[in-house]
């Protein structure tokens, strides 16, 4: 069960327009992710598949997976940083292969599991979009970073 929307932080001046322009020359674009929709307690993000993203076996690299959930539950903690937090920063992530995709797109749900002052915790599920079978499921914890004030 899922960490109840209202009982957290949204601001709904995050949009995928806002995500994306955000991503311009960084990784997220770099690798290809979209965002797709971000609501309270839920972000969908878009990978497309190309030949870069795989492995010299044939297969889709793992990392590929990986960037792509990872940067889905980022964005999810970036709409949903308590009030007057600064930024975050992923401590942990982890991640189990259900299965691969060798053309077409992924799509990555993302939703909070916690949402503390300190931490929160995403899970997500990658989805080969072209069967609607998932092929991954990935938990990372984010650390919430604070304005460091002097006095």
């Amino acid at each position: 069960m899922f960490l109840n929307p209202n009982a957290m932080d949204f601001n709904l001046d995050i949009t995928p327009k806002y995500l994306n322009l955000r991503s311009k020359g960084r990784f997220g674009e770099f690798v290809g992710v979209k965002a797709i929709e971000v609501k309270k307690g839920q972000v969908l993000c878009r990978l497309n598949i190309y030949p870069k993203l795989f492995a010299s076996n044939g297969f889709l690299h793992a990392a590929s997976i990986i960037s792509l959930a990872d940067t889905t539950c980022g964005y999810g903690t970036i709409a949903h940083l308590p009030k007057n937090a600064s930024n975050f920063t992923t401590i942990e992530l982890k991640s189990n292969f259900l299965g691969t995709a060798k053309e077409g797109s992924l799509r990555c749900e993302a939703s909070p599991r916690h949402a503390g002052k300190m931490t929160q915790v995403w899970d997500a599920a990658v989805v080969d979009e072209k069967n609607n079978r998932e092929i991954a499921l990935f938990r990372c914890t984010q650390m919430i970073i604070w304005p460091h004030f002097t006095s």
